[in-house]
């Protein structure tokens, strides 16, 4: 395989069309700093549901960073990415080396602190977040969600641009600076969990040279889309 480097993959400054809001900017991926956290997080949350806010399905957007993003933060920011435009950050690429460890730091760590938040209401929790709940774990009875090979590809990612910085080629500076990163360190294999719903991305991940590793057709999303959604499961050898 080409050799990639990670402070130089995907730095094409051509990409089609003109944004306004990034028409003469500076575009840059760069490694994550402890002062994008707020930014991540944000960004996290305003593209939750396929691209958008996650209040769709959750009152508070804090349950969710907690249990879900702090880890990449807070445990595993090395592997972290941030795509910016003029110095603001407006994308990321959260990525984890090995999955088995960041599944035992979750539920030995973050797990505990985000159920002692809401024993002591520290999150607004209402009606959308309990259907969510019902619905992901009847979703998980169901064996809606396809298992990844995580010894085969052990290493997995996180991947959101804000809304008015997708099409711009960042997406992809962002999933090639990641892949050489983990060949560098020697990774065997990556994978990333999505669904049908997220065309755009899945034909980036394609492009990127990942492939369905599986795929299960789910209802969880049925009382929010009108349309049927499969849960995927794509992954790459690096």
């Amino acid at each position: 395989m080409e050799s990639l480097n990670p402070r130089t993959a995907g730095v094409s400054p051509h990409h089609a069309g003109v944004n306004p809001k990034t028409a003469g900017a500076s575009l840059e991926v760069r490694p994550y700093q402890a002062g994008d956290r707020e930014a991540l997080f944000k960004i996290g949350a305003e593209t939750a549901f396929f691209g958008a806010p996650i209040e769709a399905y959750m009152e508070d957007r804090c349950a969710f960073l907690d249990s879900f993003y702090a880890y990449y933060t807070d445990y595993e920011p090395e592997h972290a990415w941030v795509a910016c435009v003029d110095s603001q950050v407006v994308g990321f690429l959260t990525g984890c080396t090995d999955t088995k460890r960041q599944e035992k730091i979750t539920n030995s760590k973050l797990v505990p602190g985000v159920i002692w938040n809401v024993l002591r209401r520290r999150y607004k929790l209402g009606p959308k977040v309990w259907r969510y709940t019902r619905e992901i774990i009847g979703a998980g009875l169901r064996g809606e969600f396809p298992p990844a090979d995580v010894e085969r590809f052990p290493a997995h990612l996180h991947i959101n641009l804000a809304d008015g910085f997708r099409g711009l080629g960042l997406g992809r500076r962002l999933m090639q600076t990641y892949l050489a990163q983990l060949q560098g360190l020697g990774v065997a294999g990556v994978h990333l969990h999505t669904t049908s719903l997220n065309e755009a991305a899945c034909h980036l991940y394609e492009a990127c040279g990942f492939r369905i590793w599986a795929a299960r057709p789910t209802r969880m999303w049925r009382y929010l889309v009108d349309r049927p959604v499969e849960n995927r499961c794509y992954a790459r050898e690096i």
